[in-house]
């Protein structure tokens, strides 16, 4: 068994996933939204989602951490918030000498749902099925850790590997991705 932490960053809204897999199963362990308002000061959401998000490590002890990588959009204020809360998370994780792999969002489409370009409804309704939940999570940022953790750990159980992706070499979940974005490419 492996447990993952997905982290879903964002300075607004930061979804924290736990979730332990094996081989032949995911079980939800955790799941929460850590919210800052944004008329606060930056530290000071820095701060507050910092120590939510040491609290959750240091609580459920995750084996891996799986983080959402920060990507271009177009906007720059919401790219500058995730890059900092990354930040802390990578700061966090080293920390604790727990090894943390980042992936895109189309790699956990693509490891979740089969399709890289799958939509939050599609994400929610597989991370529902693979926990066997009642319901999707809510708000979309706790399906999206969720996913995280779900991509990260079945690829890590099915080879045997749990590392994080400062190696230089393609994690099991970045592997796992291309495989199932090469899939996508093939069937249309």
């Amino acid at each position: 068994m492996v447990r993952v932490l997905g982290i879903d960053p964002g300075l607004t809204r930061l979804g924290l996933g736990v979730v332990d897999v094996t081989p032949a199963s995911q079980e939800l362990v955790h799941v929460s939204v850590l919210r800052t308002g944004a008329g606060e000061p930056v530290e000071q959401r820095l701060l507050q989602l910092a120590l939510g998000l040491e609290s959750c490590i240091d609580q459920y002890r995750p084996d891996t951490i799986a983080l959402e990588r920060v990507f271009a959009q177009q906007n720059l204020h919401s790219v500058m918030g995730v890059a900092q809360i990354s930040g802390i998370a990578l700061r966090a994780a080293a920390e604790r000498q727990i090894p943390i792999a980042m992936m895109t969002p189309t790699a956990v489409k693509g490891a979740v749902t089969g399709y890289g370009q799958a939509d939050k409804v599609q994400v929610g309704e597989m991370v529902r099925r693979f926990l066997r939940l009642s319901a999707p999570p809510k708000p979309a940022d706790a399906s999206d850790a969720l996913a995280l953790a779900i991509a990260h750990g079945r690829a890590s159980v099915r080879t045997g590997v749990v590392r994080g992706s400062g190696s230089g070499e393609p994690t099991a979940a970045q592997r796992a991705w291309a495989e199932a974005e090469a899939k996508a490419r093939r069937g249309r």
